[in-house]
């Protein structure tokens, strides 16, 4: 067996016959269910009716697996009366002639051939399904959530075990497997992010000069977009990454000279410190624990001690979950007459942000916006430096001169933004909320602790902190064999623990609605024990002078 099997819905007439073929060597020469022909092929008398899920190696159909919602069912002719031993239900299916090639016969293929099959008849409404399991299976059965009722059916030695799934058990147990029948993976990543088809086709046109009138004009276009979406007075698209745009930031600061504070909760607040420490800014901090907010009496007290000329923080502290209301800390600034700096590269776009008044705001074309990643994005109130005062990879104002191009561009990458930012946001947003809604609800139930508090949450990054028996990465690795990208792999996330569930980019909203239980079955199926431990992330609030 290769890595090249496909898992599809049959569709053509040489997979037809491809199943004709395998239906006689399972069930006539394996199983002695039917008698022998010289053709050696048997179709199966509801065959017009059949939905088939099958495996393909190259040309060769070598798995397959049958549905059909049409009653008189198969087992309706073997047992009276099987509704008598069903549980209520709408729409019932009939799973039958589950048959792969020996060399195949592994778990992944059953799993793969059974979440095409789902895929299929749950978008038809069915939420019970039923099978006559042949005895030697019995267990595989039962480890995808059938459970047996009836009498055994057939003859020996062809005996059967009627069997039936419900809804409730399919999410138990087996809601995963449809990530795994051939759908595409879900990127559940803050970055990169999925990217729709539109943003991909944009990025993969041939480049033009980053000095043509086309290029002027699109870029043009993009700027016009993300003032419209962030309320800023103009934005700047640069080359580089998140750092970057806080680095220009920074330069722009460090010109003045002047002490200022920064906010911190989290791994991307540290940054922002650090990012003051290395153009040697004057500073103070205020700190809470991560996963807290800011305490409101505490930031009052350091602006009116501290007299800042600007206050830096973070809108949305991807590495919590949480959401840093900018309103109070603005109204703050305004009082004492400082200039506020945002850090909004997993925010804008997430959700809606308003950063007018605000004087610098950096974001990237790689998160919620939807793009590629690749380019730095400066929100500004129109105050900045003189050029010549920052390095050119970092002015501000010659990159405001040149019209936004002072040096070359890809013209690629703006093109996958502009693609991406042509969208009705606010739909957008209520779909983000609604499914972050449903998942931190879901998990919650199940049992899992969420970073970030109730009501402190920013829709679309989910933080979960896992207890010492789940390893993360073992989980991310489950999580991405079921068919989902989880965020694992950053070292503030290794050394506590945390795995991240994001909704930056595009998802399949089928792929989220059975998320919460394809994450509880792999959190369950990859527990160990280890010493507990204490963990190093106990919030905790505290004001330090820089």
């Amino acid at each position: 067996m290769n890595g090249s099997l496909r898992f599809k819905v049959a569709d053509t007439p040489a997979e037809f016959e491809a199943i004709h073929r395998l239906n006689y060597r399972t069930f006539v020469e394996e199983i002695p269910q039917h008698p022998p022909n010289e053709a050696r092929r048997l179709v199966d008398r509801f065959h017009a009716e059949n939905t088939y899920a099958v495996c393909m190696d190259g040309d060769a159909l070598v798995g397959m697996i049958a549905g059909r919602c049409n009653r008189p069912f198969s087992l309706d002719q073997k047992l009276a009366d099987i509704d008598a031993f069903l549980p209520p239900h709408r729409k019932i299916v009939e799973v039958r002639l589950l048959a792969v090639d020996r060399p195949y016969r592994k778990r992944e293929v059953f799993a793969r051939l059974a979440g095409v099959l789902a895929t299929c008849f749950r978008s038809q409404g069915c939420d019970v399904a039923i099978i006559s399991g042949t005895l030697r299976e019995t267990r595989l059965y039962q480890h995808l959530g059938f459970r047996p009722f009836g009498p055994l059916v057939g003859q020996a030695p062809a005996q059967f075990q009627p069997m039936v799934l419900t809804l409730d058990d399919y999410a138990g147990h087996v809601a995963h497997l449809e990530a795994m029948g051939g759908r595409r993976e879900t990127c559940l990543m803050p970055g990169p992010v999925a990217v729709r088809a539109a943003v991909s086709e944009a990025f993969a046109r041939a480049p033009i000069s980053h000095r043509s009138a086309e290029f002027k004009g699109m870029l043009g276009r993009v700027r016009g977009r993300l003032q419209a979406l962030s309320g800023a007075h103009d934005a700047l698209v640069m080359p580089g990454s998140g750092t970057l745009a806080n680095d220009a930031i920074g330069a722009q600061l460090a010109t003045q000279g002047r002490p200022g504070v920064v906010l911190s909760n989290g791994e991307f607040g540290d940054r922002l410190i650090e990012h003051a420490r290395r153009w040697r800014l004057p500073l103070h901090v205020l700190r809470a624990g991560w996963g807290q907010g800011f305490d409101a009496v505490q930031l009052q007290a350091l602006m009116a001690r501290a007299r800042p000329s600007w206050v830096w923080m973070v809108a949305c502290e991807t590495s919590t979950g949480v959401r840093n209301d900018l309103g109070p800390v603005r109204a703050l600034c305004r009082e004492h007459g400082a200039d506020l700096c945002v850090d909004a590269v997993s925010a804008l776009g997430l959700q809606a942000i308003d950063l007018s008044g605000v004087r610098f705001a950096s974001a990237v074309s790689g998160k919620a916006l939807g793009a590629y990643p690749g380019l730095a994005i400066v929100c500004h109130d129109g105050r900045l430096a003189d050029v010549g005062s920052v390095p050119r990879c970092l002015d501000l104002a010659m990159c405001r001169d040149t019209g936004g191009v002072p040096f070359t561009q890809s013209s690629n990458l703006v093109a996958a933004l502009d693609a991406a930012m042509d969208l009705d946001w606010p739909p957008r947003w209520r779909e983000v909320a609604a499914a972050d809604r449903l998942l931190r609800d879901e998990l919650r139930r199940r049992g899992f602790s969420l970073v970030a508090r109730e009501g402190m949450a920013m829709p679309g990054v989910i933080t979960v902190a896992l207890g010492p028996q789940i390893p993360a990465a073992r989980l991310a690795r489950r999580m991405e064999r079921s068919g989902y990208r989880i965020a694992h792999q950053s070292e503030y996330l290794i050394r506590r623990n945390w795995v991240q569930l994001c909704l930056m980019g595009e998802w399949d909203p089928h792929a989220v609605e059975i998320l919460p239980d394809v994450f509880a079955t792999n959190a369950r199926a990859c527990a160990e024990r280890v010493p507990t431990r204490r963990s190093d992330s106990a919030p905790r609030i505290e004001t330090v002078p820089g």
